[in-house]
């Protein structure tokens, strides 16, 4: 599964050829570096690690500049992990055309946080209803959550408030409206998780 590390850039609207106004978001796309080849035999797995995003070398470590150097690029911000069907090597550059052929693609990113949230927002609870199941003067709390007998307990994963958001999300088929190499910018139909300036993998 090819894929590359990315910084969301904001949402915007394009015109598809039919005229539809198509919202979409914009995601700025590599250039991302090979920073290590693992091999089955050494490492047990097949995979590419690629690095996004240039960090200074006062910001890190001994063991990470090793690294680094060991590939011979520049110390990086965002390290990941792909599974390639093609063979590249230390150094090689990965640009957004990766994507020229790809029709639709999954993004994972990082969810915006909410903080500590009741039932209705959080697991879309019918808030104002019938007065029943000892909710008789609290229209948006949850009601009853568990038998008062048998089994004495609340169940696992009951639905109820707490923290919301700031949860690793991946979106699925999203589909590819327009790649544009000369500004590394990949425009993919529909939102993304994250907020603007948030890092996200896009995978084929």
């Amino acid at each position: 599964m090819p894929g590359l590390i990315g910084k969301k850039i904001g949402m915007t609207s394009v015109f598809s050829a039919e005229g539809k106004n198509l919202p979409c978001t914009v995601i700025e796309v590599g250039p991302c570096v090979v920073t290590q080849v693992k091999t089955v035999e050494k490492d047990g797995y097949a995979a590419v690690q690629v690095g996004f995003q240039d960090k200074k070398e006062k910001h890190t470590t001994k063991q990470m500049m090793g690294h680094f150097k060991k590939a011979g690029t520049t110390p990086k911000r965002h390290l990941a992990e792909f599974t390639y069907d093609e063979e590249h090597n230390l150094g090689d550059v990965i640009t957004v055309e990766l994507f020229n052929d790809a029709a639709y693609v999954d993004v994972t990113g990082t969810s915006k946080g909410k903080g500590f949230q009741g039932v209705v927002k959080r697991h879309g609870f019918g808030g104002v209803g019938q007065a029943t199941h000892g909710q008789d003067d609290r229209l948006r709390k949850p009601g009853s959550i568990g038998a008062c007998a048998t089994p004495s307990r609340v169940f696992k994963n009951v639905p109820m408030a707490g923290q919301m958001g700031n949860e690793q999300v991946t979106t699925h088929n999203l589909q590819v409206i327009k790649v544009v190499p000369e500004h590394n910018l990949l425009l993919l139909k529909g939102s993304v998780p994250g907020c603007k300036g948030s890092i996200v993998l896009i995978k084929k």
